[in-house]
């Protein structure tokens, strides 16, 4: 658990310090939180599904919940950097 919190920190101080001490700095600290988040909970929901379907996972499952949880983090991301 405090790897997590202290990944976490980094990332929102990481990306607030990319963006500048203002409001477009919160915004992309915000945006890389909800982008992690969204990832997870992606990878999360998969997982679950997977487990319920197929009585566990394989190799397989976790390359599928590599990329979902990616593409579903690049999808937040952009859109809160772009706007």
């Amino acid at each position: 658990m405090p790897v997590a919190l202290l990944t976490l920190t980094a990332l929102g101080v990481g990306a607030w310090g990319v963006g500048g001490y203002g409001p477009a700095g919160l915004r992309l600290a915000v945006g890389a939180l909800l982008a992690l988040a969204a990832g997870l909970a992606c990878a999360t929901v998969l997982l679950t599904h997977c487990v319920r379907r197929f009585g566990g996972i394989t190799g397989d499952v976790l390359g599928a919940m590599v990329e979902t949880a990616t593409t579903a983090a690049l999808v937040v991301w952009v859109l809160f950097a772009a706007s």
